[in-house]
């Protein structure tokens, strides 16, 4: 059987890598992009550019999309140049940014009305490997919708999990990201307070990473506060927003997080002072010179 035609908007460091990867394996792909050196790049390797995303819809048989808000989603789904004027019946719209669920599902009813699938496809891991197609995607939709286009995912991720009914992938990536970013942000302000206190920062490492406390998170705190080594390829500015979208699906979902309304006070000080493009365990400066 032939591959599909790809039609694929967003091509920062993620996307354009997943492009890169989806042209090493013989896949036709339509592009789009602000940003005009990134779109002559997949050209330079065989893929045709797209001047609208109608255009590129109508020209493909599955749109990826990897974007960095829901609002930028929307704007690019329901402009009228946009995706829901050009889609065809039958294809598959998938997003593979994070969103706020409740737009997800909004999108995907009316994608649904033109005869359109749609799958929430949230990705883990780094642009490395989003090249070698090795990435983790936690995808949600129509259980018929997904079996469709996961060979496709099965040559983008080396785990593909199928998370439920359309939005539990955007759920799961908002969770897991609260998750990550609290941990990160506690524990950057746990060696920011032993210092203001005189205690040696590689000693609070060793004394908490023998016990329960050890993990992933604390080593990349530590390689920052302890060793200024800045190895979470996560920005605090992305780290703000998903904060902001987990509080707006858990206000959707009738409830509150007074720990997510901390993280999300503290990550968007430190946006504000400045520090969005640095990596998160960066917020170690931050707490470090917070005063009462």
């Amino acid at each position: 059987m032939s591959k599909p035609v790809i039609g694929f908007i967003g091509l920062g460091l993620m996307g354009g890598n997943m492009v890169e990867n989806l042209q090493n394996r013989g896949f036709t792909v339509n592009v789009m992009d602000l940003n005009k050196d990134a779109v002559a790049a997949c050209v330079a390797r065989g893929a045709t550019a797209a001047n609208s995303a109608k255009e590129l819809a109508q020209n493909s048989d599955i749109v990826m999309l990897c974007l960095t808000t829901s609002a930028i989603v929307e704007k690019v789904v329901y402009g009228d140049e946009g995706i829901l004027a050009g889609i065809k019946e039958g294809s598959v719209l998938i997003d593979f940014g994070t969103s706020i669920p409740t737009s997800t599902q909004k999108i995907g009813a009316d994608l649904a009305a033109k005869g359109v699938g749609m799958i929430d496809a949230p990705l883990g891991r780094t642009p490395a490997h989003a090249k070698d197609g090795l990435l983790n995607i936690m995808a949600a939709g129509d259980i018929d919708t997904f079996n469709k286009v996961k060979p496709v995912l099965d040559e983008q991720g080396e785990n593909v999990f199928h998370l439920g009914a359309l939005g539990a992938g955007h759920t799961t990536k908002l969770i897991n990201n609260f998750m990550g970013m609290t941990t990160v942000c506690a524990m950057s302000q746990a060696f920011a307070v032993a210092d203001l206190a005189g205690v040696d920062r590689q000693q609070l490492f060793d004394i908490m990473s023998t016990g329960p406390s050890n993990s992933p998170f604390m080593q990349f705190c530590k390689n920052y506060a302890v060793d200024n080594n800045s190895d979470l390829g996560f920005s605090i500015a992305n780290a703000n927003k998903d904060l902001g979208y987990f509080l707006k699906m858990v206000e959707d979902l009738g409830t509150v997080s007074k720990i997510a309304e901390g993280s999300s006070s503290n990550l968007q000080a430190a946006f504000d002072a400045g520090m969005g493009n640095g990596n998160v365990p960066e917020i170690f400066d931050y707490f470090r010179e917070l005063k009462k």
